[in-house]
Parts: structure tokens; sequence; C-alpha cells
């Protein structure tokens, strides 16, 4: 794996492909006019940090079980960051997948079909929890929404944050000082953060920002979502890895990311429970878990036929995600099984997304 300023490569099949990969294929003759997307002759992926180690697996047995299969580059940018570029363009020049930790949001479809990437394909891979971690040597913290809200809302009640420990939010917890890594703005796991945890929090405590909710989401943003930037939040980038270090060299201090992080590192680290509900692979499967959420890939339809292995990949995927799974083994969580059967029929059939349905 390689690290740089944008995210993050896959190492997969032993080939190592940097970024140069996709800003060249520009020169590559382009047939996206007629439906396809040039002549790159491997697939790339872009998005999720949280995502990322699910297509890379995917990727690594795709390449394995196909004699000249090219190493797809697959990159972690982050939700946001990757649907710029999924958005930008359809052609060899342009990502032929989006990898995501939440729904893409109507503004960014928007920006999609006006760049031309109108044909998307939506596929739920199975589900993720925001997970809250400390360190095994930590201070056994038991949080609530309203706790997260109270802590790390830049404007709670309506008025700047001033809080400093966690006994200043919640007479029940220790003082010790709100130190919280987490993921940066262009982040799914942020977004997911915002909406699952700190708009529950915000509601809580003010029932009527759920009016204001419905008549301005600006507002609603700034009141209830907005994260304080006076260092109790440290955002810690894309790479998840990295919190995990941080909480074993601090720990009175809390992590944010996708559940499968938290699964991979029991040895070094303790969930955090929310709302009395500790994260495991149970509690977000049945929904138990306030910090549940789907997981997606966004696939450009135009690119199917024209890149070599992306059907494949696809339909592989499809066969990875049951329980029991080569991705439950990763620290993927199956959906529930009509979950499962209708999203694998819809890469069978490629089924398009309906705009209408998203916000």
């Amino acid at each position: 794996m390689m690290n740089r300023k944008h995210g993050k490569f896959a190492k997969v099949g032993g080939v190592i492909l940097a970024a140069v990969a996709i800003g060249s294929l520009g020169a590559c003759q382009d047939q996206a006019n007629g439906g396809g997307a040039g002549s790159r002759d491997h697939i790339t992926v872009v998005g999720s940090s949280t995502v990322f180690p699910f297509t890379t697996l995917v990727a690594e047995r795709l390449v394995n079980g196909t004699p000249g299969m090219k190493a797809p580059a697959i990159e972690a940018t982050g939700t946001g960051g990757g649907m710029k570029l999924f958005c930008a363009g359809v052609g060899a020049a342009y990502p032929d997948i989006e990898d995501a930790s939440r729904r893409i949001k109507a503004s960014e479809y928007k920006t999609c079909v006006g760049n031309g990437v109108s044909r998307i394909i939506e596929v739920q891979i199975g589900l993720d929890g925001i997970a809250f971690a400390e360190a095994k040597t930590g201070p056994k913290l038991q949080l609530t929404a309203v706790d997260l809200y109270s802590a790390l809302a830049a404007a709670p009640k309506g008025r700047p944050n001033t809080a400093r420990t966690w006994k200043d939010v919640n007479a029940a917890l220790p003082a010790i000082p709100i130190q919280v890594y987490g993921p940066p703005s262009t982040s799914g796991t942020r977004d997911a953060f915002a909406e699952l945890v700190l708009a529950r929090g915000c509601e809580t405590v003010r029932p009527e920002m759920a009016a204001v909710k419905e008549k301005d989401s600006a507002a609603f943003a700034k009141g209830c979502t907005a994260i304080r930037e006076d260092g109790a939040y440290i955002d810690a980038g894309e790479n998840d890895n990295l919190i995990v270090q941080k909480l074993q060299s601090n720990p009175n201090a809390i992590g944010i990311f996708g559940y499968s992080y938290l699964e991979r590192n029991t040895d070094k680290l303790n969930g955090v429970p929310l709302n009395g509900v500790e994260p495991t692979y149970e509690t977000i499967a049945r929904g138990a878990y306030p910090g549940s959420r789907p997981l997606y890939l966004y696939v450009k339809a135009a690119h199917l036929s024209a890149i070599k292995g992306l059907r494949e990949f696809l339909a592989l995927y499809a066969t990875s995600w049951e329980p029991g799974g080569p991705l439950a083994a990763k620290g993927l969580i199956a959906a529930p099984e009509d979950v499962r059967k209708r999203n694998a029929e819809i890469v069978k059939n490629a089924t398009l997304l309906q705009p209408s349905q998203l916000k």
C-alpha cells in the first residue's frame, strides 16, 4: 500500500498503480461518445476509505482468478472527494467506480449529469457502523448521541461550544479533555456521523430543529451538524489506520471510523458503546446500533462494455457479500437477504439509479 497526498492506492496482484495512470489516460483514444470509455486496460476506483479494503479484496480475487487481468487502480479519496472525480466525466480519463460510505446526494447526481454521467448504477454492498473506539487502557467511556453533539458540535444550543472536558457535557463522565480523532469533511464516514449521531443528538436537545431541518437545511447544518474547529475534534485524514495509532499513543482520546477498522484492531482497541449499545457485527446487522449505515458502489453504465473485467468485477462482488463470505471475514456486515438479492439483480441487469429517490 502506498500513501500520497490525495489518498492511498491498493497493491493488487503484485502491482502498485500510481495516480498518473488515471491522469495520463486523457491521451488514450476516447470512445465515450459511443457509450464506451476509451482504450484503458484496467478498472479504476475512487472513494471511501471504509469501502477501500472490501473493493481491494474483490480486486485481488478477480486478478488471481482471471489470467491476464490487469490490476485495478483503487484510490481512497474519501466519499466526497471520490464523487467529484467520478462525476467529472465519462471516458478513459475518469473512474469507473465510486466506493461510497453514504448514498450519493441529489446535488452530486446533478453534477454528474451536467458532465455527461447520466447512467449510474447504484449497488448496496452491505452494512457498516460508525464506530467509536478507545485504547485498551482508555477510560471506558459510554456515550450517547446527546453527549457527542454537546461535545463536538460547533454551536450546541445555538451558542459557541465552550466544553473542554467530557464532564462539562455530562456530569456522569470523567473530567478528561475532549479529544476526538475523526475523518475529514470529504469523508462519507463524517457525513454519516453528522446525520446518524450529531443530528439525532441535536434534535433530542433542541426539538425545534426538526422543523428547521425541513425548511432550511443550511440553518440546520449550522446549528446541529457543523463540527467545532478549536482542537477538540482532530481531522486525522482519510487514513483510518492512523487513528488507530493515535489512540494507542493517547489513551484518553476516542476515534471515529468504520466498524471494520475496529474489528481488525480488537487487540488494541475497545468499542465505545453508543446509547448503551456496543458496536458489534450483531448489533449493526440487526439495526440496534445507532450508527448503522449502508455502503455502496456507484458504477458508470457507459463503462461496462468498454472496460475489460468491469462486469466480472461487479458479479464477483455480488458473490462475495454473503454472511460468512470473504467480505464478512474482512469486516463487512452482510445486508439482509432481501437487500442482497435485490442488489444482485441490479448487478445482473445493470439497473440504473432513479434520481427521484435521492435527497
